[in-house]
């Protein structure tokens, strides 16, 4: 059923696009109600508009913090035009009909990203512009709501394809919109809250995304998949190639929380389906790269590659004579960029890199999910126990730390091999810990890798001696695991025995 539109009121924060709208309002003789700045706006552009004080007869109160609020506003938005009842309580304390809502909401989640005064923060809670738009939505037989920017043209053509009315359809999708924006900003503010109070795992939780865009489809073709935000701040930029896919973004941001854990400006990570195949640090850029490439060559093809440093024209070169989806940089100079762009389909994304000590991860168990906050605590010598008669050398701890650190983005059962700040070996997902030993010990001979200076790090403790000493006997020098077998006793002795090194660790790093 069309509607006609007789009367509209507009509160909005954002007025950039509000310019749009006033022609066609004034076109189609549609009464405007106003306070404020977007009062002040309205007028400064010559456009007639009624100040919502003269509307209600009443005066905004308390810094503003009380405006639309009134009965004479939300009854004549919300009263059934149908309902004799309603009808003749309008008619009776002589309220008019608003048949046209538009707001936008104070910044509230810009606020908080800019700013850290509370009480700054709490004035950007809006009160009456969410009001208005639930009373608009729920009213939706009658009444239009707008509650973004971008709906402004929508509601143009709508009104001059219909003559200064709207269709049933048009309010109603408005309203499932005003809806999901109340619900989202509602959602912004109680994150806030739960943050500042440390309530990480409050009774009742709400999440909230913006929609970056929806994929070509989702892990598997049959498969429906979209990208969501949970703020506006986007950390990748897209400098080449086609569109990225769902098992992209799985890999790019399990490859960034790798990269992260490593020191600044010189680690880079291979990812294959949301394993590393390869991970190194190194000063020299170029060796960073090569060292992890050749630690599974085979794997790394169509892999992804996440760097925490600004890309060279001698690595590019490197990277592009290979056959990867993905590149995500610090950055790129010039002519890095220039060579790498060649390869036409190659993603090549620039990452800011930022990162949320904060976040919380989620495991979806069909009607439930499970959260918990990320495994990204920052490991430290003081986290580690020598056990074994023999103890390591300086640099041998530092390689012990650096296999461990990566062992925990290796799937569980996780072992790695590393020499010298660079993996040679990674064995992942096996329902057996000796299997994945074995695995990481082929691919290591496999690929004829250096061992000289091997060390073995474990995601778990070893329930058996079987598996360390598998590792020994390909030559690990030393080895890390965390403690808590009925075993360890077993396994330190046999440490010594063969005089290894071995490094208990005091937390475990399971990843399913």
């Amino acid at each position: 059923m069309k509607k006609k539109i007789r009367r509209a009121i507009i509160s909005v924060s954002d007025k950039s696009k509000l310019i749009k709208i006033l022609p066609t309002l004034r076109k189609f003789k549609i009464e405007i109600l106003s306070s404020g700045g977007t009062y002040k706006y309205i007028r400064k552009h010559k456009f007639k508009c009624i100040e919502i004080s003269d509307f209600t007869g009443f005066q905004e109160i308390l810094d503003g913090r009380v405006k639309t609020l009134h009965p004479k506003i939300h009854s004549g938005i919300l009263f059934k035009r149908g309902n004799k009842k309603h009808l003749n309580q309008i008619k009776k304390l002589n309220f008019k009909d608003i048949n046209l809502v538009i707001v936008n909401f104070y910044p509230f989640e810009q606020t908080v990203f800019d700013n850290k005064k509370e009480d700054k923060i709490i004035e950007n809670i809006d009160i009456g512009g969410p009001a208005l738009a639930r009373s608009a939505a729920k009213n939706f037989k009658d009444v239009v709501v707008i509650t973004s920017n971008y709906q402004l043209e929508n509601l143009i053509n709508e009104l001059n394809n219909n003559k200064g009315s709207t269709t049933l359809k048009f309010r109603k999708e408005l309203s499932q919109e005003a809806f999901n924006e109340t619900a989202y900003y509602d959602a912004n503010i109680s994150k806030y809250f739960n943050r500042s109070m440390n309530k990480s795992y409050p009774s009742k939780i709400t999440f909230n995304g913006k929609l970056v865009g929806k994929l070509r489809y989702g892990e598997n073709p049959h498969q429906s998949a979209a990208l969501y935000s949970s703020e506006d701040f986007n950390e990748l930029e897209k400098l080449n190639g086609k569109d990225l896919s769902y098992n992209n973004y799985n890999d790019i941001y399990f490859g960034l929380e790798i990269i992260n854990s490593l020191p600044r400006g010189i680690g880079t990570a291979i990812i294959k389906h949301a394993n590393p195949s390869g991970v190194s640090i190194d000063k020299n850029q170029f060796s960073s790269f090569n060292r992890a490439f050749n630690c599974d060559p085979i794997s790394a093809f169509g892999g992804v590659i996440v760097c925490n440093y600004k890309i060279k024209s001698e690595t590019a070169r490197e990277i592009s004579n290979k056959f990867f989806e993905v590149i995500v940089a610090k950055d790129f100079d010039n002519k890095a960029l220039s060579i790498l762009k060649k390869r036409k389909n190659l993603r090549i994304i620039k990452s800011n890199q930022k990162y949320d000590s904060n976040q919380i991860m989620l495991n979806s168990l069909s009607k439930k999910f499970i959260l918990q906050n990320c495994d990204n605590i920052n490991l430290s010598r003081k986290m580690f126990k020598v056990v074994s008669k023999k103890k390591p050398n300086k640099k041998m701890f530092n390689d012990l730390i650096f296999a461990f650190n990566v062992c925990r983005f290796v799937k569980s059962n996780a072992i790695v091999l590393t020499n010298n700040d660079s993996t040679v070996g990674i064995g992942s997902g096996q329902p057996s810990r000796l299997d994945s030993c074995e695995i990481a010990i082929n691919k290591m001979k496999k690929f004829n890798l250096n061992s000289e200076n091997l060390v073995a790090a474990s995601d778990a403790f070893f329930p058996f001696v079987d598996g360390i000493e598998t590792l020994v006997q390909s030559g690990a020098k030393g080895i890390i695991q965390p403690y808590g077998s009925v075993r360890d006793r077993e396994i330190i002795k046999f440490a010594d025995n063969t005089n290894t090194v071995l490094v208990f660790s005091k937390t475990r790093h399971f990843r399913h």
